[in-house]
């Protein structure tokens, strides 16, 4: 085995991903569990007066409350399934790209985006069950149930929290479609795992002068021939 693939764990940039990683997963845990229990279905408070709120709802859809065909259960469990695929194979692709010695940026935007999305299949997977109408394990409380509704496996919703009405108006009369209507920016309420996939996404598209997105067919080259990562050492 050549030096690079046995030395490559006990790098500086494995440590900064997989601490990123890991660290994004725990926070975003903490702070969906916080307001699954502390927080009724539909209730919010004021962090800076209407700009940014707690809003406490939930989906089974995907990022800012986005559906895959239109929800249900087929839909979720479909996305669900989706999303632990993606998820498996961005591990692997994440350590290609150490093992490649790839940009410290490049490392975190990925880890940040895989981070966002493991953080909602925790929701999916496990929420239905933990959460769910069941009986009571001797450490829980009935807070843990506040919020219950019947639920499996891989049936749980995704808990959202974060609510930022920037500015809400009418659209003027004269305008097509939605004239007269009420318009809200920024409607979606959202969760930390979809802000560190936002934030992933703008890592890699500010820092392209800096790095680029290897092709995923990186997990399949050896390390000593790769030339896809085109980044600057750190």
């Amino acid at each position: 085995m050549s030096q690079v693939n046995s030395k490559w764990f006990h790098s500086p940039k494995f440590w900064w991903a997989f601490g990123v990683l890991f660290s994004a997963i725990l926070i975003d845990q903490l702070i969906k569990i916080y307001v699954k229990t502390h927080f009724i279905y539909g209730e919010s408070y004021p962090v800076f007066g209407d700009w940014f709120k707690i809003y406490f709802i939930e989906n089974e859809g995907m990022a800012f409350g986005m559906k895959l065909f239109g929800g249900g259960t087929i839909g979720k469990l479909i996305l669900t399934f989706f999303r632990i695929i993606v998820s498996g194979f961005g591990i692997w692709y994440l350590t290609a790209i150490i093992k490649n010695k790839g940009h410290i940026g490049l490392l975190i935007a990925v880890s940040l985006v895989l981070a966002g999305a493991m953080g909602n299949i925790i929701d999916s997977v496990f929420y239905g069950y933990y959460f769910g109408d069941r009986a009571m394990l001797p450490w829980e409380t009935t807070s843990h149930f506040i919020n219950a509704y019947p639920g499996k496996w891989f049936e749980g919703q995704v808990v959202d929290m974060f609510y930022a009405p920037m500015w809400e108006g009418v659209f003027p009369r004269w305008m097509p479609f939605w004239g007269g209507e009420l318009f809200t920016f920024f409607a979606p309420i959202w969760n930390f795992a979809d802000a560190c996939i936002t934030i992933g996404v703008a890592i890699m598209i500010l820092g392209q002068n800096k790095f680029s997105l290897p092709s995923p067919s990186i997990v399949f080259n050896k390390p000593e021939s790769q030339s896809e990562i085109n980044t600057q050492e750190n």
